[in-house]
């Protein structure tokens, strides 16, 4: 019995150590992109893996730009249509959790989210589109690190430059390039609004708008303009 104790000791002192190990290899990443762009992500190896299935030589389209090469009506168009409170919080808006979950509970399913940009980040770095307690636990840490060690200037520039906006597309300017034609700088708010809407589901609205997502690309035009955005 004895035996049998130290052993199990010994091993939660195992997993322990490993869980640890991780999150500062998690801490070391964030640290890094703090100022050196993400050549990767956790999301873009996912979908890479998911096109390689049907294509071997698939490539994912995704360019790097500066925060100040890609357009403020973008900026403000994402942050009207998925957190309007980013400049406010420390990276969660509970008003807005509390708001997704009594609306999940009227509707019987999960219809409404309430993730910050910053949880949506953090979950497009490390984590994968699969929904458990552990990877939301594992997601609210790596929120704490991104908002302690970085401004909101970056983790709106990181975001809006590793998002995924298509199949295979992931930032702002190959999601202006393949939907418009143009850069990420020169999006009007039109464009920017209706780029904005697509982030919830972008595969599924890539080709076409239906009617519920148009209406509410036009709201996201509309308020965009009292968006508040890092300079």
């Amino acid at each position: 019995m004895r035996f049998f104790g130290r052993t199990l000791k010994r091993l939660f002192i195992i997993l322990f150590l490993l869980l640890v190990a991780y999150q500062l290899w998690i801490f070391a990443w964030v640290l890094w992109w703090k100022w050196n762009p993400p050549r990767e992500t956790n999301f873009m190896e996912i979908r890479l893996a998911e096109l390689r299935q049907k294509n071997p030589q698939a490539q994912l389209k995704y360019q790097w730009v500066p925060y100040e090469k890609i357009s403020s009506n973008l900026k403000r168009a994402v942050v009207a249509s998925e957190d309007d409170k980013f400049m406010e919080h420390s990276g969660f808006d509970w008003d807005g959790i509390e708001y997704a979950l009594k609306k999940n509970q009227r509707k019987g399913k999960k219809v409404a989210g309430g993730s910050t940009i910053t949880q949506q980040l953090a979950k497009n770095l490390f984590l994968s589109p699969s929904r458990s307690y552990v990877r939301k636990l594992e997601e609210a840490v790596i929120t704490v690190m991104l908002e302690t060690l970085w401004d909101k200037h970056r983790i709106l520039e990181v975001y809006l430059n590793v998002v995924e906006w298509g199949s295979g597309v992931f930032g702002a300017e190959a999601g202006a390039r393949k939907h418009y034609g143009q850069s990420a700088a020169t999006l009007g708010e039109y464009q920017a609004a209706r780029m904005a809407v697509l982030l919830p589901s972008p595969r599924r609205f890539e080709k076409s708008l239906p009617n519920y997502v148009v209406e509410h690309a036009e709201s996201v035009q509309e308020r965009m303009r009292y968006s508040a955005i890092p300079r």
